[in-house]
């Protein structure tokens, strides 16, 4: 894959439109589930998904090809959510309305090893739980738990995703998963 995604980075910066659309085809649903799952928002979440292609589109000439695709994509489309993030911050108030739930469901694309309701039922609830954990998540902690187990990244993706150095990514990946086993304690 990564071969074939610098062969089609090339392509599109020499003009080939339909290499940069097979680049689009490849990536917009990955950027979007990561968009989605540290914004908890469809519409913010399909926004960064154009922005970054966007990105993309217009700094091709910036790709260096040495690197793997996905690690350039993934930084642009996690660097843009962040910033999302950060400028959220700013429109927070105590009576803003608490969303409404949009979106909870992403977890029930999981398959269960369970068959019965009783257990479904308890699957479904540890699982709201542990997305509502993540949400609470501090930014810098939310990214890595996100990029790792929910994209599944290797630490050193992740590292070249967020321009830290593997030893940071191994810390804040442990303070989250920290943060979120005291939560967890608290609500299971």
């Amino acid at each position: 894959m990564n071969h074939m995604d610098t062969r089609l980075a090339k392509l599109a910066r020499s003009g080939d439109r339909a290499a940069f659309a097979e680049l689009v085809e490849l990536y917009k649903d990955k950027i979007y589930h990561l968009a989605y799952r540290m914004l908890h928002n469809r519409h913010e979440a399909e926004e960064i998904v154009q922005e970054t292609f966007l990105r993309v589109y217009t700094n091709l000439d910036r790709y260096d090809e040495q690197q793997k695709f996905s690690t350039w994509i993934y930084r642009i489309g996690t660097n843009l959510c962040i910033d999302r993030l950060r400028k959220r911050k700013i429109n927070y108030s105590l009576d803003a309305e608490m969303s409404d739930g949009e979106g909870s469901d992403w977890y029930s694309a999981l398959p269960s090893r369970e068959e019965t309701p009783d257990n479904q039922v308890v699957l479904s609830e540890t699982q709201e739980q542990i997305r509502e954990s993540i949400k609470t998540l501090p930014e810098k902690y939310r990214a890595v738990v996100i990029l790792r187990y929910l994209q599944d990244l290797s630490l050193q993706e992740i590292s070249d995703v967020l321009a830290m150095p593997v030893t940071t990514i191994k810390t804040r990946l442990h303070r989250g998963r920290e943060f979120l086993r005291k939560k967890l304690e608290q609500v299971l």
